[in-house]
């Protein structure tokens, strides 16, 4: 059986994570590419050899792993070092996503986290239900701001660099509204989670329906 495969995504500070964490306590196998990501660029990481032989040994820190805020400041000084990492980078995450979703495909759906999901990403082929993880602009900066500690001008930085919310919204099957409580993100999820578990079945159903009717 091939397992639904929704993807879930939203700007910085959204709420993906209090979304995706949710999913897995209902037992909904969660496949994000920014934990691969992480991966690929921690300490031995495989994504690192390249991108020391790429940007120099001063791209890493001093456990070996990416030093992402000199990233950062090199991505935003140079726009060119933004392509360049992506190209080092995501090949290898589309591919670790890949072999993920082929270990997972037991389950009836799969959550696919992808932040940056646009109209010409590689990963909307893949999945056959998009959710979007939408707050108000002003609340991504203020959470974005309390997690990580960034400043408000850096954090409106990154948003510039992502897809706009009009965008991402127009990417949407559906949208959890991130806005409120936890009380409300928790019946949200859990409705997401029976809707996906009604398309996987019903995905199921017509595909069975077909290889019948051949």
């Amino acid at each position: 059986m091939m397992s639904l495969i929704v993807g879930v995504t939203g700007g910085i500070g959204c709420g993906k994570t209090s979304v995706t964490d949710r999913l897995m306590a209902l037992g909904v196998p969660v496949i994000d590419t920014d934990r691969i990501a992480h991966q690929l660029t921690g300490p031995g990481g495989a994504a690192m050899p390249a991108l020391l032989a790429h940007f120099g040994a001063t791209c890493a820190d001093t456990t070996g792993a990416l030093d992402r805020p000199r990233m950062r400041a090199l991505i935003f000084s140079r726009p060119e070092a933004r392509r360049e990492l992506e190209h080092i980078l995501h090949p290898m995450i589309f591919s670790a996503a890949q072999a993920e979703i082929a270990q997972a495909q037991r389950a009836p759906w799969i959550a696919l986290v992808v932040p940056l999901l646009d109209a010409h990403s590689r990963y909307l082929p893949l999945m056959q239900h998009v959710v979007v993880i939408d707050c108000d602009e002003s609340q991504q900066i203020a959470r974005t701001m309390q997690r990580s500690g960034l400043d408000e001008s850096m954090v409106r930085e990154i948003m510039r660099s992502q897809i706009g919310r009009q965008d991402r919204l127009a990417l949407a099957d559906e949208i959890i509204d991130n806005r409120g409580d936890t009380d409300a993100l928790d019946r949200q999820v859990r409705a997401l989670n029976e809707r996906c578990h009604r398309l996987a079945a019903s995905k199921s159903i017509a595909s069975t329906s077909h290889r019948v009717s051949e």
